[in-house]
């Protein structure tokens, strides 16, 4: 317990004396976290409405996959980004290992088949006769597919909330693509893998505490908007 106390303190000091480090790893966290997220919003969305509103022949082998997926694990997707981006691999051309650019993609990559399951399961939640009757009054099927999609924004906001905090807790694939360089590709998570090896337990335990502080402040923002009660 003492160590959690001591951990604590730590992160109050860090945070408080405005290390220069600390808010560096902060801000990439955040960064990095944030726009993989929003990338696979971009992807995951569309894919899962579209999934949730066609039928075609392999689309229970499709909804399969993405289900899998969502159980993808961050080493691999590490492992598979890694291979792309490197020197001899099919983009490795871009130079994009080992910086923060690799590290959003390999998050992108862990979050989107998240978004998509939550996104099908969401749209597929809706009565079908909604969709028939907004094409009936004369909708086109993306205007349909739009309004869809608002009336399942709750569900859709629990999935930026899912996606958001696969990311940003992930370790793996950080360190895989991002190598934790100083400075350059050092996240909290890969951070406090670093400060655990060292030995350094007070300001690991502090490092934990700030992620999970956070990852709360950033869910709780979301979930303000999720649960709002819309004017009368």
């Amino acid at each position: 317990m003492d160590d959690f106390w001591q951990g604590g303190m730590e992160a109050v000091r860090l945070l408080a004396t405005g290390d220069r480090d600390v808010w560096g790893i902060i801000l990439l966290s955040l960064r990095v976290s944030l726009t993989a997220t929003l990338v696979s919003l971009l992807l995951g969305v569309p894919v899962g409405a579209g999934l949730a509103l066609t039928r075609f022949p392999g689309r229970a082998f499709v909804v399969g996959l993405v289900h899998a997926g969502m159980g993808l694990p961050p080493v691999a997707a590490g492992l598979f980004v890694s291979l792309l981006l490197w020197r001899n691999g099919p983009i490795g051309a871009f130079r994009l290992l080992y910086t923060p650019s690799a590290m959003i993609i390999a998050q992108a990559v862990i979050a989107t088949p998240i978004v998509v399951g939550l996104t099908l399961a969401a749209v597929q939640g809706l009565d079908p006769r909604l969709r028939l009757q907004l094409l009936t009054l004369g909708a086109s099927p993306v205007q349909a597919t739009w309004w869809l999609l608002r009336e399942a924004r709750l569900p859709l906001l629990a999935a930026v909330m899912a996606g958001f905090g696969a990311v940003i807790s992930e370790v793996g694939a950080a360190i895989m693509v991002g190598g934790n360089i100083k400075g350059e590709t050092r996240v909290l998570t890969t951070a406090t893998v670093l400060e655990v090896g060292r030995g350094n337990f007070e300001v690991a335990i502090a490092l934990s505490l700030v992620l999970l502080a956070l990852t709360y402040a950033v869910t709780l923002g979301l979930t303000l908007i999720q649960q709002r009660r819309p004017a009368p």
